[in-house]
């Protein structure tokens, strides 16, 4: 099983080193969109679907707060669960994207290993059977 992802945050170089350590790490994707603010990542969120987002907090036009905020108003975006990398891993920021719905929080520098985990525990997939169950089951009738 792979996963459609939305990368969102205003650095291009900081996309492209979050979607290469998502690949380093192994998680498994199908789809990898980019956004450059909230604003946009909303409007791609209206094309497409995508089972996570990983968003910077601090970016122009709108915020990964309050993009938070807009998703939380959503019954069907609300449900795409959030996780927030930042710089800013001061408590105060850390509870403040919680409250706002996010489902994990990884601060920069990270490594591979620590966007595998979070990605892993947000969408709720164990690691030793992450991609083990596909195939044929003999036991279905469908």
């Amino acid at each position: 099983m792979a996963f459609n992802i939305l990368i969102v945050d205003d650095s291009r170089s900081m996309r492209s080193v979050i979607k290469k350590v998502i690949s380093m790490s192994g998680f498994k994707v199908d789809q990898c969109l980019e956004a450059e603010n909230g604003r946009e990542a909303l409007d791609l969120l209206a094309l497409h679907w995508v089972d996570i987002i990983l968003s910077d907090i601090n970016m122009p036009v709108m915020s990964g707060f309050e993009m938070l905020e807009v998703l939380g108003k959503d019954s069907l975006l609300g449900s795409i669960p959030v996780v927030v990398i930042s710089t800013e891993g001061r408590e105060e920021r850390m509870r403040n994207a919680f409250e706002l719905g996010a489902k994990g929080f990884i601060k920069k520098p990270f490594l591979p290993e620590d966007i595998k985990r979070v990605l892993y525990e947000v969408i709720g997939v164990d690691d030793g059977e992450y991609g083990d169950n596909e195939g044929d089951d003999g036991d279905l009738d469908f």
